[in-house]
């Protein structure tokens, strides 16, 4: 990606980005990396509410996990609250 490019992107994706990361961390230590397939990514703005938490913005998209066996794209969703705080990051299993 150019610099102009990166600049567009939200500071919420690396916030779950990061989060996620620690989450899958906590389960599999081998995780080192997690990245982000900035092409796949869908990003909307939201105005709803889980139970009484607010969320803003919905991220959603691909992410490759370094491991030890696999480099198979994960997809996942990331739920966003106010100040850009990460309510949720959720990885499928492939």
């Amino acid at each position: 990606m150019t610099s102009s490019a990166l600049a567009q992107v939200p500071a919420e994706v690396e916030a779950c980005r990061l989060s996620g990361l620690t989450a899958l961390k906590e389960r599999s230590p081998s995780i080192e990396h997690l990245t982000f397939d900035m092409e796949s990514l869908a990003i909307s703005k939201a105005n709803t509410r889980v139970e009484d938490t607010p969320i803003r913005m919905v991220i959603m998209g691909e992410a490759y996990l370094q491991r030890e066996k696999s480099d198979k794209p994960n997809r996942f969703v990331c739920l966003v609250s106010d100040k850009g705080k990460v309510v949720l990051t959720f990885f499928t299993e492939q």
